[in-house]
């Protein structure tokens, strides 16, 4: 496994992108063709990963048929999306390792199930763990999970990505990553509206608690393992963007808390926040499991503009109390 194509030029995907070409050649689609440009006469992606010299190995390409000869490819597209590119890809039996953390509208398929239905004769895996892209492509150290139903595709793909400073951890719990990292998207906006409605780390701390029991029960509806969810994908990542504002998520529930719209905020972005689109979906998936998720409800109505974060705040304090457990 050799030359390896990177579908997605943002910010997550050239980070990945640079980690890939220190063990040889990456391609990498980007969707704009001045970022594909820039990226290969500055060895610099300025539009979403500024400031980062880029490796050489890595050739931008902003025609996505210029993969057809890769060993593997990394899906690096926003979730609502990931499909349609999919389907447009020459990815015949080519290995995919889907790197978008997300739930698709309409569907309530994790990538994995939408990915296998746009490409049936692809094998699947998943990279999810507690990521910022900067820090990654700085050469920061860092650690994810892959997680593989082939378990001797697993150890490929992760000898191949695999340097010091990055190190990937093998599953074969395909389901627990990636439920992992979708529900963190819509925790981590849950905490930046605590964060941004002063409301003290006492909260915080209880949120991503509870959130995380709100993650295992879905995970583990949705046929994931508990131990994976307490792992990178899960609790690690959970921990990562609930904490910080380099979190897009985080930095999204950071302006709903401080009073501005959801709408207003999701219209000034160029990067996407995947709990808002998530949320919903999320919300939707965990009832038809007949799993309780209300922390979930309160992000999506907040996002949907039902409720101010005062009145989500109310609506969760107001909750019976009952067992810990439960």
């Amino acid at each position: 496994m050799n030359h390896i194509g990177v579908i997605g030029a943002g910010a997550w995907g050239t980070a990945l992108a640079q980690v890939a070409a220190q063990n040889g050649p990456v391609t990498l689609w980007a969707f704009e063709p001045e970022v594909a440009q820039a990226i290969n006469e500055l060895h610099e992606n300025s539009a979403f990963l500024a400031g980062i010299p880029l490796s050489p190995a890595i050739r931008a390409t902003a025609h996505i048929a210029d993969l057809a000869d890769c060993d593997a490819l990394l899906v690096v597209t926003p979730a609502q999306h990931m499909r349609v590119i999919l389907q447009a890809a020459p990815v015949g039996a080519t290995p995919l390792l889907l790197c978008a953390k997300g739930i698709e509208a309409g569907t309530m398929a994790l990538m994995s199930e939408a990915a296998a239905e746009a490409c049936p004769e692809a094998p699947i895996a998943a990279l999810s763990g507690p990521t910022f892209a900067s820090e990654v492509a700085a050469g920061l150290p860092t650690a994810v999970t892959l997680a593989c139903g082939d378990d001797a595709l697993g150890e490929r793909l992760a000898a191949r990505i695999a340097l010091p400073h990055f190190r990937p951890y093998r599953s074969t719990d395909l389901i627990g990553a990636e439920i992992g990292g979708a529900v963190k998207n819509v925790l981590a906006i849950a905490c930046g509206i605590v964060e941004g409605a002063s409301l003290g780390r006492n909260a915080r701390a209880a949120l991503i608690a509870r959130g995380f029991a709100e993650m295992t029960r879905f995970g583990i509806a949705r046929g994931a393992k508990a131990e994976t969810l307490a792992g990178l994908a899960g609790l690690g990542d959970l921990v990562l963007t609930c904490s910080s504002e380099q979190s897009r998520n985080f930095s999204l529930g950071l302006g709903i808390g401080r009073g501005e719209s959801a709408a207003s905020l999701l219209s000034d972005r160029r990067t996407v926040a995947e709990g808002a689109f998530t949320a919903p979906v999320l919300v939707q998936a965990a009832r038809a499991a007949g799993v309780e998720m209300p922390i979930a409800e309160a992000v999506a109505a907040l996002i949907a503009g039902d409720w101010t974060a005062t009145q989500a705040v109310e609506a969760l304090l107001a909750r019976p109390l009952r067992s810990e457990a439960g």
